[in-house]
């Protein structure tokens, strides 16, 4: 844990130290209490004295409203401690996420990374914020009602020093035995989050194929295990509360009974006695009190476990040191006989891929669903590392460049078209912060999505939702396109980013593309319309280069490339006359 507790004492020691200090204040005052009630019974009452009992009385009164201005502050600490421990944490979570390399977030999962920053996190914030208000505060109200009951008689007293190690070992037994299981609760509800998420995510899929009860019942046999989990953990832990309950009731008891025949035979004095019930009343309120924390602590100590095992994974990416490569080299990217081995894959997923692309070219990539075209343009920019093999960008090795560096020269057009909630403007500023209204339109234009702009409310100023859900598939894939050309990328990589387009608007974006100057374009598609045009063209085929060449080479000699051709142009030319 110590990962996360020096986000805790390096920020707020202070709000550390001084949360329970003015715990422990209030916690001497509270422990004073018994006297001034035994003052009031053997001295006041017994002795018929008003005055007294009213001035012990306002002492009383007095210790409860100091009490409670030591209890607010010290709340007031340890709030704030553990909010900014929890925002310290949160930061640090999502820097070190940032470096994951792709590979890193396939492994760890996307659901998991989210209940790491969200409910791990809540779960450590309550723990932290418990644990300096009475992690302290508790045990000294415990062992002082004790050190307190011996002042007052020391044969009584003995019942509270039997009563109190019986105490800690139920409440440190139930400790030792539910945190393991507390841990698998949390994987349990990493299991139930991804379900959820995965729902969420295709639910558009999940209705068009009408599985919505087989995955209601998925859903229901995850949140079952859950609920197992938390019931076979909860019975354990609410043992705690009525175990504590008996042994100190019991000792309750005793000292009632030994108390009054001592009080009969004139050893004690009748306050004596109620002192000594309201200290072990005190000792059952904060071990109750202490019982829940140290439930709240397991908890705290699984969650933060796991938070800290996000936090110990080195980036899986080494950080290069070469800003440039060299100036004026012939080729703009190259592969030297690269592979790629995804995560927990037994096979490789791409083979031998060796090709290079001239600077200011435009490369064309087409295969089969799976055939690796995507995993090849993921290379470039190093999302996935070369297993074996090099990549090269400007003659130099991709892994010598710094990743920033790196992918500050290419603009990237995902598959699945992104947009965040803002301004279009906004978004468009993510390539270039200090790109002008100018080159925003330049780029829309471009892209072929000036005229979705201007049909909009407030032009550039138009609010996106979230993930662009407040557009249609082709708009934000032209969108997208143009917020990557705001860059002006020396390499821009299309994967598949216009299959929502039209083939008049694709032959639009495809002639504008043309005009770029200096920028290598890599266009991965499905169409062989969308690339006959490239300088070259490369043919995937499960993991592998099928073929190499212009569109009238690869007609000739490739036949995988003149399959797909052979099926799209009658297929365009059968949609063609239909419109005829």
């Amino acid at each position: 844990m110590r990962k996360l507790l020096k986000h805790l004492t390096g920020s707020y020691m202070k709000e550390t130290i001084l949360a329970p200090l003015f715990k422990m204040l209030e916690a001497i005052l509270e422990l004073l209490v018994p006297l001034v009630v035994a003052a009031i019974i053997d001295t006041g009452i017994a002795g018929g004295d008003k005055g007294y009992v009213v001035k012990m009385c306002l002492l009383m009164a007095l210790f409860g409203f100091v009490g409670l201005g030591f209890a607010v502050t010290a709340q007031y600490f340890a709030a704030k401690a553990a909010a900014g421990f929890a925002k310290n944490v949160n930061g640090a979570l999502f820097r070190c996420i940032q470096k994951f390399s792709y590979a890193q977030i396939d492994e760890n999962g996307t659901s998991t990374l989210i209940t790491r920053m969200t409910s791990d996190l809540n779960q450590v914030q309550s723990g932290v914020n418990l644990t300096l208000r009475l992690l302290l505060r508790s045990p000294f109200v415990v062992f002082g009602a004790m050190i307190m009951a011996f002042t007052i008689d020391f044969d009584m007293a003995l019942i509270f020093a039997g009563a109190i190690p019986v105490l800690a070992l139920v409440v440190f037994g139930v400790m030792f035995v539910t945190i393991p299981l507390y841990n698998k609760v949390r994987q349990r509800l990493d299991k139930v989050l991804s379900k959820t998420r995965e729902n969420l995510t295709g639910v558009r899929v999940i209705r068009a194929f009408c599985k919505e009860q087989d995955e209601i019942a998925a859903f229901e046999a995850e949140n079952s295990a859950l609920t197992a989990e938390q019931k076979n953990v909860g019975r354990i832990a609410a043992l705690m509360n009525p175990l504590t309950f008996v042994i100190i009731n019991l000792a309750i008891i005793l000292l009632i009974h030994f108390g009054a025949i001592r009080v009969e035979a004139g050893i004690l004095t009748q306050g004596a006695v109620v002192a000594l019930y309201n200290y072990m009343s005190q000792i059952l309120v904060e071990l109750i009190k202490l019982a829940n924390l140290i439930i709240n602590i397991t908890k705290s100590i699984a969650c933060g476990r796991r938070i800290e095992k996000v936090l110990e994974t080195e980036a899986g990416q080494t950080d290069g040191i070469e800003k440039n490569g060299f100036k004026g080299y012939k080729y703009a990217v190259e592969f030297r006989k690269a592979s790629l081995i995804y995560p927990k894959a037994a096979e490789k997923s791409l083979t031998d891929i060796d090709f290079t692309a001239e600077s200011g070219s435009t490369v064309g990539i087409i295969g089969g669903t799976g055939s690796g075209k995507s995993s090849v343009v993921n290379m470039i920019p190093r999302f996935y590392d070369a297993a074996e093999g090099e990549v090269f960008v400007d003659g130099l090795n991709v892994k010598d460049y710094e990743i920033e560096a790196l992918r500050s020269k290419i603009g990237i057009v995902p598959q699945k078209a992104v947009l965040f909630k803002g301004t279009i403007r906004e978004n468009m500023k993510w390539g270039n912060e200090n790109a002008t209204d100018e080159e925003i339109f330049e780029a829309l234009e471009i892209a072929q999505a000036k005229e979705i702009v201007e049909n909009k409310d407030g032009g550039l100023d138009h609010i996106i939702e979230q993930g662009g859900r407040n557009l249609s598939g082709g708009q934000r894939q032209r969108l997208t396109i143009a917020r990557a050309l705001v860059k002006k990328p020396e390499i821009l990589i299309l994967d598949d980013s216009a299959s929502a387009l039209d083939f008049a608007t694709d032959a639009a974006l495809r002639k504008a593309l043309k005009t770029l100057e200096n920028t290598t374009v890599f266009i991965v598609s499905q169409r062989t319309s969308s690339i006959q045009h490239a300088d070259k063209i490369i043919v995937m085929d499960d993991g592998e280069i099928a073929g190499c060449g212009t569109h009238e080479e690869l007609l000739q000699s490739c036949g995988i490339y003149r399959e797909i051709h052979n099926s799209q142009f009658k297929k365009e030319e059968g949609d063609q006359s239909g419109e005829k």
